[in-house]
């Protein structure tokens, strides 16, 4: 059977360590692939090599990029006042595709969670500071996940920020569009009314 040989248990090992991809997954990922033609493999394979090799963080936010500085940094028409601080690259991707915000943007590559070791040390919070030392940025919008680490790190770079005179802003979270209170928990609903504005 396929299955057994060595390349295809091989190609399900290493398929399989990927994020959400499990050994099923991983199986059928790799019977595709033994169906592809030769050349649209070795595509595939160089496209994966020279992503990783050519992609890297941004000298400035800390974003993947392949230029430096990245588009977003070296973009005159961007709004430089203005920095979103966010956990990881992928938040950026999520918040560019929004196309409402026309800022710059500020990667941590992390939070802060004393459980798991990672202190303000660990995370790019140093580098934030930096990049308000020219003052021109007016306002720090802090868009970590409204989870108990990146509640922790917004409060803590809040208190940093604070001092120096640079505003600080949280972005809002509450009750989802199209969600139904009676099935919403009860922290969500406290973040919903204190969050509240007016109509």
């Amino acid at each position: 059977m396929a299955g057994s040989l060595e390349p295809v248990t091989r190609m399900v090992s290493q398929l399989s360590r990927l994020p959400g991809i499990g050994q099923k997954t991983a199986q059928r990922l790799a019977y595709h692939i033994l169906s592809m033609q030769e050349e649209d493999v070795r595509e595939l394979a160089v496209a994966i090599y020279n992503g990783k090799k050519q992609v890297h963080y941004c000298p400035v936010c800390g974003d993947y990029t392949d230029t430096d500085p990245c588009r977003i940094c070296a973009d005159p028409n961007r709004d430089r006042s203005v920095i979103c601080v966010v956990r990881d690259p992928r938040d950026v991707a999520a918040l560019e595709r929004m196309r409402d915000f026309n800022g710059l943007y500020h990667v941590l590559h992390g939070v802060m969670s004393p459980m798991d070791g990672v202190g303000p040390d660990d995370i790019r919070i140093k580098e934030l500071l930096d990049r308000l030392r020219d003052h021109t940025v007016r306002e720090v919008i802090l868009a970590t996940n409204p989870d108990i680490e990146g509640e922790t790190t917004a409060a803590y770079i809040t208190r940093l920020i604070k001092p120096i005179g640079v505003r600080v802003t949280r972005i809002a979270h509450g009750v989802p569009v199209g969600g139904e209170l009676e099935y919403t928990d009860e922290v969500t609903l406290s973040q919903a009314f204190a969050g509240r504005r007016e109509m």
